[in-house]
């Protein structure tokens, strides 16, 4: 999925030491997607700018588009990220330069690596089901795998870790033992958990990691704290249980990993090491070369907007 910001600020991050635990609960900020669709972004955030490797959440729906025409968002670059697909409902229609063409569902994995170079398009298909509700993910990549080929995975059958009144499907990483099949390049976890009512428990966690959770559906109590759907909880590093109570039937994604010490330049939907990076990245783009053609696709590619008047520099991910 694509940053449509038409003025999008130079993001800095990367390089801050773990926290210890903390409860710092993130406000959105709305941000319209395409045609018809307007996102929760969580991720960059005034107060957070990652978790672990992850350093792009956005929240969306449920929206009914019975009537209308759901996720259009043209052909776009990508590169030095990893994104991921994932929904409740609805269905989206992933199209990439690499000639890939798949119908990702609910609770499947659609993992794209943009490695050095990427474009894809996303649209809900025609005809298509009458909500869209889910979330797109960027995952940094470290220095060691950015300048890659890039790739994409389908993987309908995840693993899933089950207790009394709890279900949880592994996204990307290990959780409690089990592990997904999409591929990783950093110490990291993704995994979305279903909670019935009334439970209590406590979740294993990696005391290593950093760790946030986003709220899906329903109403979770999350270290005390109260989530209402679309609201997203830091909770920083130095925990080996959390403390979960579901108020009502809910959902939420639990998103983890060491924290990214390298620092980075984001901007657009580009992730670099240097500001000339990033200004080359845009070079190619508006060129045509580098990150190769899109077919299939009804309508034209996306251009990228002008450069901030402002050098891009890299810096740690300390406010």
């Amino acid at each position: 999925m694509s940053n449509l910001d038409v003025k999008p600020a130079p993001t800095t991050c990367g390089g801050e030491p773990g926290t210890g635990p903390v409860r710092d609960l993130l406000t959105a900020r709305r941000v319209p997607l395409g045609e018809s669709t307007v996102v929760r972004r969580l991720l960059p955030n005034l107060g957070r700018r990652m978790v672990g490797a992850w350093c792009f959440v956005d929240h969306y729906g449920p929206d009914d588009i019975a009537d209308e025409p759901g996720m259009q968002v043209p052909p776009h670059p990508h590169m030095g990220l990893q994104t991921v697909s994932w929904l409740h409902a609805g269905e989206v229609l992933h199209r990439d330069s690499l000639g890939s063409l798949q119908t990702v569902r609910p609770r499947e994995l659609g993992l794209m690596t943009s490695g050095r170079a990427i474009s894809h398009s996303e649209e809900s298909p025609r005809p298509h089901a009458r909500f869209l509700h889910g979330a797109q993910l960027w995952v940094a990549l470290p220095d060691a795998h950015r300048h890659r080929e890039p790739a994409f995975e389908h993987h309908p059958d995840l693993p899933t870790v089950t207790a009394p009144g709890l279900s949880a499907t592994v996204i990307l990483g290990t959780l409690d033992g089990a592990t997904s099949p999409g591929t990783t390049h950093t110490p990291l976890v993704g995994a979305d958990l279903t909670l019935t009512a009334g439970t209590d428990l406590r979740l294993p966690l990696d005391p290593d990691f950093e760790y946030a959770v986003l709220t899906m559906s329903g109403t979770v109590d999350v270290d005390t704290v109260s989530l209402d759907p679309g609201a997203m909880l830091y909770l920083g590093t130095g925990r080996r249980t959390l403390p979960l109570h579901a108020t009502t039937d809910a959902t939420f994604l639990l998103l983890g990993g060491e924290p990214f010490a390298e620092k980075l330049v984001m901007w657009w939907n580009f992730i670099g090491r240097t500001g000339d990076e990033i200004t080359q990245a845009r070079t190619d783009w508006e060129q045509g070369t580098r990150f190769g053609e899109v077919h299939g696709y009804d309508g034209a590619r996306l251009h990228a907007p002008e450069l901030p008047g402002l050098p891009l520099k890299a810096r740690g991910r300390e406010r």
